[in-house]
């Protein structure tokens, strides 16, 4: 009975929550004994018996062996250990604030009016963390879109997208539509945002998200998989891909992903970001910008799919991240020819991005 409830408390305590007072609440709820607790408090102290540091951290941080191994490959051994306890522990409840409706620091003010703490987020000029997780949709400010909830990350995706008030956008897999939301912010609502999805439902929610904000370019049209929209071949400045990917960039978010993810899932996706990107990439203009990205941590999904796109289309190039970000003072961000952001790095989700321009 006692190594029974030593495994139990061991996968309630240890395996899913972080925070000391989180772990002192919930110990004493279930009125651990004295005794399972002693042994408790050793658990996190015990390193595996191996030598493989892919299978050390696999077995440590509690992840597929092959997964550690391709973030080895892509991020070094140097990198792993910190991006595994990352990916983790709970990330930080963050909003975007609608600059179409109030400023950062009249967000903050009305929300501290509702007894809600919060910080401004280090790298997004729209952002706030909040101090403590709270439910922020039955909020007044939040029913009158004064903000959106959306990692720090997907925020600053928005910025390297770069889109210019009066152009014309396509966000080709729009879902819910954070990113098209944020990208009218960007073009100070003047333009035209084409938000584009295979999923009515996910549209259906952009809806409300549009009329709860007050931006009124974006064009919501629901699409059959595979369809061109002929009409807008070769007219558009700037088209967003943010391909449907493993989301392994996410994982704080959503912990058991880890463990549904495979190797042949990642090959699939591949095939499918390659094709999505193919068709979209019809839809940008001459000397008009191609973005790609995911929330994927998987080499394959990112630099891959770009590589193999750019060596099929040899009219797209490259263009440089820092170029795009050194406005807003984020140029360090973008220093390789890729947009890379890491959990442990920057607090944000993981996210990837890649920026070509259409020559002819």
């Amino acid at each position: 009975a006692d190594k029974k409830s030593i495994s139990l408390y061991t996968c309630i305590v240890y395996l899913l929550l972080e925070k000391q007072e989180t772990k002192e609440s919930l110990i004493h709820e279930v009125d651990v004994p004295d005794d399972v607790m002693n042994k408790l408090s050793l658990v996190s102290l015990i390193e595996p018996a191996s030598e493989n540091i892919s299978e050390t951290m696999a077995v440590k941080y509690s992840f597929p062996e092959w997964m550690i191994n391709e973030w080895i490959k892509s991020y070094g051994n140097e990198n792993i250990k910190d991006l595994c306890s990352s990916l983790n522990t709970q990330g930080p409840m963050t909003i975007r604030v609608n600059t179409i409706k109030t400023t950062v620091e009249e967000c903050q003010k009305i929300l501290q009016q509702d007894g809600i703490e919060t910080e401004r987020t280090q790298l997004s000029p729209f952002g706030l963390h909040l101090k403590k997780r709270v439910n922020l949709f039955q909020l007044q400010a939040f029913k009158d879109g004064f903000f959106e909830v959306q990692d720090e990350g997907s925020q600053l995706l928005s910025l390297l997208v770069d889109p210019k008030p009066r152009g014309k956008v396509i966000d080709a897999c729009a879902g819910a539509g954070g990113k098209a939301l944020a990208m009218a912010t960007v073009m100070k609502n003047r333009g035209e945002i084409f938000a584009m999805d295979i999923h009515s439902f996910r549209l259906g929610e952009l809806r409300k998200r549009i009329k709860r904000s007050g931006v009124d370019i974006i064009r919501v049209k629901t699409i059959r998989e595979n369809d061109v929209v002929n009409e807008l071949v070769g007219t558009v400045d700037t088209v967003l891909v943010d391909a449907p990917c493993s989301g392994t960039g996410t994982i704080r978010r959503n912990p058991g992903m880890k463990w549904t993810v495979t190797e042949k899932m990642i090959d699939e996706m591949h095939g499918k970001q390659l094709s999505i990107l193919s068709l979209n990439a019809q839809y940008v203009k001459p000397n008009g910008r191609l973005i790609y990205a995911t929330c994927s941590l998987m080499k394959h999904e990112n630099e891959e799919v770009v590589e193999s796109f750019l060596s099929q289309h040899p009219n797209f190039e490259l263009l440089s991240p820092a170029s795009i970000l050194e406005r807003y003072q984020l140029a360090s961000l973008g220093n390789n020819k890729y947009f890379q952001l890491l959990p442990h790095q920057f607090n944000t989700d993981g996210f990837f991005a890649a920026v070509m321009k259409r020559m002819s």
